[in-house]
């Protein structure tokens, strides 16, 4: 049995679907699932277990025939028996159609469920991970979403020892944070980066507290600006740039806890168990956080990630 899963979104969005496909793989041991992602998020199936293959589709590119049409050619040639579709896009769904594949599944709003063999409700306001689990109905899958879960290779646990070595901080553990968004968020207007002054802030009130734990900003490939303005601002702090997903789940698993704002930090976090604070501005916490005493959410009071006070940020990290 061959069964494909088509997810647009970038890392998070893959990280938080990674239950569907597990539940997949439990209930279809000998299936080879295959998964068609944007290329931004490739990557984050270094650190999957469940997928044979992953292949690249721009869904947010303006598409010619000839894409949807070469989409097509791969839909016939490995004649699945079975997809899933997080999008709602019809053009999607109507290529699984013209496909040929007998089992369809998507949900049920907008002009995309006319082409889904078993259509699913779409319920918004639960948990992301636990929406994306929803479409294993179409399946006759009815358990309950299992809990974000990642395979770290372990030639990235073996890079993220080294780096600890580097920073000196294997004995004293560390405090990662990531206050950086991607490019795209950026490019949407979506408000993600919390301020470098109230980093500051939160910073020294704890080296004042705990003045031998080491924190450590992590840099990804879109945070130079913000990573440069804390390294001036806090010239104690440490930094690392993980070059792949499995190397930065690897340093992510070892901090004490992460500060972070709604980002793959964040869900890899919650996926290895590290103690996770996440700062969110126009997102809700509740649909991007499990209901779990590891993972904090901290919410804006008035939609703008700026308007969280570092204040109410330590309240939370200090409360134990």
């Amino acid at each position: 049995m061959r069964i494909l899963a088509l997810v647009p979104g970038g890392i998070s969005d893959q990280i938080l679907f990674f239950p569907t496909l597990a539940h997949l793989e439990a209930n279809y041991p000998d299936a080879e699932i295959d998964v068609i992602v944007e290329p931004r998020a490739k990557g984050a199936y270094r650190v999957c277990k469940s997928v044979n293959e992953v292949l690249t589709f721009d869904y947010k590119d303006r598409n010619g025939l000839a894409d949807f049409g070469n989409l097509l050619g791969i839909l016939r040639d490995r004649e699945y028996d079975a997809a899933v579709a997080l999008g709602g896009s019809w053009s999607v769904s109507f290529l699984l159609w013209m496909g040929g594949i007998p089992t369809r599944v998507g949900y049920a709003n907008g002009a995309g469920k006319l082409f889904f063999s078993n259509p699913v409700p779409l319920k918004t306001e639960q948990y992301t991970a636990q929406m994306y689990h929803d479409l294993l109905q179409g399946f006759g899958i009815n358990s309950p979403c299992p809990n974000l879960s990642i395979r770290v290779p372990k030639s990235d646990i073996d890079w993220a020892q080294t780096e600890q070595r580097r920073l000196g901080t294997i004995e004293s553990g560390y405090i990662l944070i990531h206050g950086g968004s991607s490019k795209v968020s950026q490019a949407k207007g979506i408000d993600k980066i919390y301020p470098v002054q109230k980093w500051e802030g939160i910073v020294a009130d704890i080296q004042h507290k705990q003045p031998d734990m080491p924190i450590v900003v992590l840099q990804g490939p879109d945070d130079g600006e913000i990573v440069g303005a804390m390294k001036l601002a806090c010239p104690d702090i440490k930094v690392i740039s993980p070059p792949d997903i499995g190397k930065l789940a690897a340093i992510i698993a070892s901090a004490n806890l992460i500060l972070c704002t709604d980002s793959a930090p964040l869900q890899l976090a919650v996926a290895v168990g590290t103690y996770t604070f996440g700062l969110f501005g126009p997102t809700k916490a509740e649909k991007r956080l499990p209901q779990n005493e590891r993972c904090i959410g901290i919410q804006s009071p008035t939609s703008r990630i700026a308007d969280i006070s570092p204040d109410d940020v330590l309240k939370q990290v200090w409360r134990g």
